[in-house]
């Protein structure tokens, strides 16, 4: 009897089944769309701060650069001035660590050693500046007017002037990372994919050998054989890497005991990159490794997140804030108005609830039928928000709008790195990170959990009207109806 009941007076009422419907179904469309874009702007800070770090890296523990040691890295040149008829071509370079004061090794064991410390490696990011190139010597041209010396008192010096010669000379920078080949599934490594040739291997802790970066081999022409000289020592390429996402950590990497070596830092560590051993526990890992390992800086990958700015901050910051309270809004007006039309639909239905309690209907009867309509009026809101709710997604998806992510300016040990392609702070100078501006695009994925959570408002405006109803019509009597008979 309740469903014949129910299926005849939504047939019945279908026009205001479909207001009450539609009204809920706009809400529930804006927070499925508003839910989703905030998951994509989720992913694109995710995507952003993985090229920074590095898969699977919860945090890093780095060393502010001292005012010391800064002006102490400050790299020097000589050449011999002498000219060279014969064009020989002279070079010099400058390997320095790069952004931070270093750590000893040893430090990488104290950290790995911590509470909920699933795995800690080291690394060291050395910056390398080579100037080459060659004196021309000049000629010396007499001047012809004079004969070529000065008389009359002169000092017999040849008179002319010296004509061409000079200096031409090229300036290249890029950057090493020292990789701890024996754990190459932690660190910036990471953050790219190995697209020619191999990486590491685990024997290879004093090999000559280097993976470069794929941009950074198409700009000097190198391929998987090739030699790459720093230093005075010749690195073969291994391997090419692809960034996933964003710029590279670094132009060169190379195994960490010949970046040491070429850097004259035996033992010594720029940065730890930590992976807790579960999500739950990186506040808890941050604060243990502050406690026990003294005079080092500890920052995860929500504390580089408040760094970002640039448009998808702003756009993140419009979805969470503006979004959220929007979709809120529309939200309670949608339940009110879908309360109101019941409860105003119960009004109007005053003669046939009067005369179904006449005929016996019991007040708790009357009020689950008006719910039960109520619901699967909610049900059907809910059906059309999400059809409407992933329609948007999809535009959002199919449109794939570009931001830009921006990493401002700061001093001090934050271990994630900037600058032109390495963690520590590009050539910003020791101890500043060098700000970085990364392209993404934006997607907005639907989880099953929206999907739950749309079910659960259409219920929730269904039992909100029908509670107004409910009320309404628990209050009517058989006397009403009669009063409304002609």
């Amino acid at each position: 009897m309740f469903f014949t009941y129910l299926r005849r007076e939504l047939r019945r009422r279908r026009k205001a089944a479909l207001v009450v419907a539609s009204g809920l179904a706009l809400g529930i469309a804006l927070v499925i769309v508003v839910d989703s874009v905030s998951s994509g702007m989720g992913r694109a800070q995710d995507k952003v701060l993985q090229s920074l770090y590095g898969l699977g890296t919860d945090m890093t523990v780095t060393k502010a650069a001292t005012p010391t040691a800064a002006g102490s890295q400050q790299p020097r040149f000589r050449f011999d001035a002498r000219g060279d008829d014969r064009g020989a071509t002279q070079s010099s370079d400058r390997v320095r660590v790069q952004g931070f004061t270093t750590l000893a090794s040893s430090t990488v064991g104290e950290v790995a050693g911590q509470r909920g410390v699933a795995q800690a490696v080291g690394g060291l990011s050395l910056s390398v500046v080579k100037v080459s190139g060659r004196f021309t010597r000049g000629q010396f041209q007499q001047n012809g007017a004079s004969g070529g010396y000065q008389r009359g008192g002169g000092t017999g010096a040849p008179q002319g002037e010296v004509k061409g010669g000079g200096a031409d000379f090229d300036i290249n920078q890029y950057t090493v990372y020292g990789t701890d080949v024996t754990r190459t599934g932690l660190g910036p490594l990471t953050s790219s994919r190995i697209t020619a040739g191999r990486s590491f291997r685990t024997t290879e802790t004093g090999a000559a050998v280097a993976v470069a970066d794929a941009a950074y081999a198409k700009r000097k022409k190198y391929a998987v054989g090739s030699t790459v000289t720093v230093k005075g020592t010749a690195f073969k390429v291994i391997g090419i890497a692809t960034a996933t996402s964003g710029d590279s950590a670094a132009d060169l990497y190379i195994p960490l005991k010949r970046a040491q070596t070429l850097a004259g830092e035996k033992d010594r560590i720029t940065t730890i990159y930590v992976k807790a051993a579960g999500s739950q526990r990186i506040d808890a890992v941050k604060s243990a490794i502050q406690r026990h390992v003294s005079g080092t800086t500890v920052t995860t990958s929500a504390d580089l997140a408040k760094t970002v700015s640039g448009s998808l901050s702003t756009a993140s910051s419009l979805a969470t804030k503006v979004g959220t309270w929007l979709s809120l809004a529309v939200l309670v007006a949608a339940f009110l108005v879908a309360g109101l039309l019941t409860s105003s639909a119960v009004s109007r239905r005053v003669r046939e609830f009067g005369t179904l309690k006449a005929l016996g209907w019991t007040s708790g009867r009357v009020t689950r039928q008006v719910v039960g309509e109520a619901v699967v009026n909610g049900l059907v809101g809910g059906v059309l928000g999400i059809a409407l709710g992933l329609a948007g997604a999809y535009a959002v998806t199919a449109v794939s709008p570009t931001l830009q992510a921006e990493l401002g300016t700061s001093t001090g040990g934050g271990g994630f790195g900037g600058g032109t392609g390495g963690p520590g702070g590009g050539f910003g100078g020791p101890g500043r990170q060098a700000a970085k501006s990364l392209e993404v695009t934006l997607s907005a994925p639907v989880s099953v959990t929206t999907i739950a959570l749309a079910v659960g408002l259409a219920v929730a405006g269904g039992l909100i009207a029908g509670a107004f109803g409910g009320w309404r019509a628990s209050r009517l009597r058989p006397a009403d109806a009669l009063r409304r008979v002609e």
